[in-house]
């Protein structure tokens, strides 16, 4: 490095880093003492009105509303703040894209998670969860947190879902299985988006209680049906299904598990039918992007797995014998590319 180029560095990158919980924090702050939703459909407030509101003293209350507008969370009308549009839509409770689960479980789950992330990468063990005392990663766990845990997936999930329909093509899917399914916002978003499509939700019991409950609302019961399961547990998937999502999955288990998972698909699938994983993909030559990176080590803070390439997914896939396999990259909530293979059709 040249003297010049040397003196052209700074530490403002590393300032960007070290400080980047600070935004995080103001936003859960703000979304705990529910200031979007206070400001939703008003006015707006002044610092020593949001005060008087929160009981609070009226310093942090003008310390709070800055930092939010610098963020890009309100905007400024004379002399009241306002929700920003973003805000508006996202963080306001009731809203139809309310994304505020996702906020809160970020806050009261992984942000203690992440504070022992060094005692993960020493151990290669999760934090947010004790493998010895607990059988899966929702044994024993506390059920407000668990409620917050899947609010937070359905807001993330779909929006990502929005994203996959628009950028693979399920116009020729009439069948699909949502395997490790949730709450059932894939298949709500693909079905509203493909008239022709029905779809089945494969999960855990538990879990496919939620997910009954979210097809209802969406007025979707009479093509979206749920078949409880354990992907691990049971000897094979529902068959009868020409396209198997995998959403956001195979990143919480490590590969021998991923490729067992995998092999239950080829198994149920017919000839000429798909499977489709949706993903955070790591690039092939390990270098980014960023959020698939961080989400990876997300995954040694809560899981054994971690988040993999395109090309470990086409060796896996090719290895069973899918063919065709490609990768379409998009950019979501939740994801960033699917790889999909297709099973060749019987001779």
């Amino acid at each position: 490095m040249t003297a010049d180029a040397d003196r052209e560095l700074s530490p403002a990158p590393l300032m960007r880093l070290t400080t980047g919980f600070w935004a995080f924090k103001t936003l859960a702050a703000a979304h705990e003492l529910d200031l979007f939703t206070r400001l939703s459909g008003t006015a707006g407030t002044t610092a020593g009105g949001l005060a008087a509101a929160l009981a609070i003293q009226e310093r942090p209350a003008e310390m709070l509303l800055t930092g939010c507008a610098a963020l890009g969370l309100l905007e400024k009308n004379g002399s009241r703040y306002v929700n920003s549009p973003l805000a508006e839509r996202f963080l306001v409770r009731g809203k139809p894209d309310y994304f505020g689960g996702w906020v809160r479980m970020l806050d009261q789950r992984l942000y203690p998670g992440w504070g022992r992330l060094a005692e993960a990468i020493r151990t290669n063990r999760p934090t947010t969860w004790d493998p010895d005392r607990q059988g899966s990663l929702f044994d024993g766990e506390d059920p407000q947190l668990l409620a917050v845990f899947w609010e937070a997936m359905h807001s993330l999930s779909t929006f990502t879902a929005r994203t996959l329909g628009q950028a693979v093509d399920l116009s020729g899917a009439r069948r699909l299985l949502d395997v490790g399914g949730g709450s059932a916002a894939f298949d709500i978003e693909l079905c509203h988006r493909y008239p022709e499509l029905t779809a089945t939700v494969y999960d855990l019991p538990k879990v496919t209680d939620i997910a009954a409950g979210k097809i209802k609302e969406a007025g979707l019961a009479d093509r979206i049906e749920t078949v409880a399961g354990d992907f691990f547990a049971d000897p094979s998937l529902p068959g009868g299904y020409d396209t198997i999502l995998l959403s956001m999955i195979l990143h919480d288990w490590a590969e021998d598990r991923c490729r067992a998972i995998l092999g239950k698909c080829w198994a149920a699938l017919p000839g000429g039918g798909q499977v489709i994983i949706a993903e955070l993909l790591v690039n092939d030559e390990r270098t980014g992007p960023a959020a698939a990176a961080l989400m990876s080590l997300n995954m040694l803070v809560e899981t054994e797995g971690r988040n993999y390439t395109p090309a470990e997914y086409s060796a896996w896939l090719g290895d069973l014998g899918f063919q065709d396999v490609r990768t379409v990259w998009f950019e979501a909530a939740g994801a960033n590319g699917a790889v999909i293979g297709r099973k060749p059709e019987r001779p």
